[in-house]
């Protein structure tokens, strides 16, 4: 398991709700909070991972033996209030940042890894964390929330992503749409 790039598919396929959780579920979120550690990320939204279900995991410390491991599984977010912009990057674009408007406060409403339901309403840093990652679940990244003006200047830096997919794709890294559209089928079937 890895992490996958933009602009690979499965980063704007809106994910499935998750229906059961598995050992094989529990081992992949397992394995996703070693990736995220490795990236130096707080969040990291299962379609990220090639798996379009609607689950996400966070940590705002950024690091194993700190914070809390948190898991969302089919979360809803309701209650938007106020508005902020902040500095934002992503997993799946390494070293590309902008700053994105978000809600201040949200609330949220998911399932934790035991089924259990969770309900918090949220601020700073962890609010906005829990909106990208959300996004993330409707195949929305943080660079189509950034004003067109701020979109417009790192085109540049998107063509190059798209450059080096393309090139990877061509030597079989990623598979063509049909191998991953069955991939999809297959976790769909599965979990959803």
């Amino acid at each position: 398991m890895k992490i996958i790039p933009y602009p690979h598919p499965t980063l704007r396929r809106v994910s499935k709700p998750l229906r059961r959780v598995d050992a094989d579920l529990k081992s992949l979120i397992r394995e996703m909070f070693d990736l995220m550690y490795e990236a130096r990320g707080i969040g990291l939204a299962a379609n990220q991972v090639g798996v379009p279900l609607r689950f996400f995991i966070v940590n705002l410390e950024a690091a194993p033996d700190k914070g809390e491991e948190l898991v969302f599984i089919n979360p809803v977010l309701s209650r938007a209030k106020g508005s902020g912009e902040a500095e934002e990057g992503c997993l799946s674009l390494p070293s590309l940042y902008g700053n994105v408007s978000r809600p201040k406060q949200i609330r949220v409403d998911a399932y934790n890894l035991q089924g259990q339901p969770y309900s918090a309403t949220l601020t700073g840093l962890f609010s906005r964390c829990v909106q990208h990652e959300s996004d993330h679940l409707d195949g929305v990244m943080f660079i189509d929330r950034m004003t067109d003006f701020a979109r417009a200047s790192i085109r540049e830096t998107l063509e190059e992503f798209q450059i080096d997919f393309d090139s990877r794709r061509s030597m079989g890294e990623y598979g063509d749409d049909a191998a991953i559209a069955e991939t999809w089928r297959q976790w769909e079937s599965r979990y959803a």
